[in-house]
């Protein structure tokens, strides 16, 4: 084993548990009880937009304002309906990252179609450290055994005649 493979081996150690160890300033807050309120008018949400982190456990409150409304989740199937006065509530636990569409789930007039809103669960931040460290421990590795294989030497003979 040279010197060069050395230092690169050491290299690529030390960047991998820099990577896993060291805290981020992005680091995801633990899990929290997260309580949203969604007030439904004739023909919007607010708030429009709600933005939690994966792992919370989510509690929507869905009041309406003036017709019975609902919210849908996709991809949680979530499904709940109020009436003016009459709240309704649902639980559930953000377990998926991504950006996800809710939309009134009671045909509530013309523009029915266009009441909808956005749910947006944070990163898994945890998953990207693990993947940033493997990137850099199979570049490591590359080099490390490039620079193990012997390099064919290109000599060029010049001859005088």
């Amino acid at each position: 084993m040279n010197q060069r493979s050395i230092v690169y081996a050491v290299l690529t150690l030390g960047l991998a548990l820099a990577v896993l160890l060291i805290p981020s300033p992005l680091a995801r807050a633990a899990p929290q009880q997260r309580e949203i309120h969604l007030d439904a008018r004739m023909f919007a949400f607010t708030p429009g937009r709600v933005r939690v982190n994966q792992g919370d456990t989510v509690t929507l409150i869905l009041h309406s304002q003036d017709v019975t409304h609902g919210v849908y989740v996709d991809g949680y199937d979530i499904n709940i309906k109020a009436e003016p006065g009459k709240p309704a509530r649902a639980t559930f636990v953000a377990d998926r990252e991504g950006k996800f569409r809710f939309r009134c789930s009671v045909t509530c007039g013309a523009l029915h179609p266009f009441m909808i809103g956005e749910l947006v669960v944070g990163p898994n931040l945890p998953f990207w450290r693990a993947a940033l460290a493997l990137l850099i421990v199979a570049l490591g590795s590359l080099l490390t055994l490039r620079s193990l294989t012997p390099q064919a030497s290109t000599h060029v003979t010049v001859s005088n005649r």
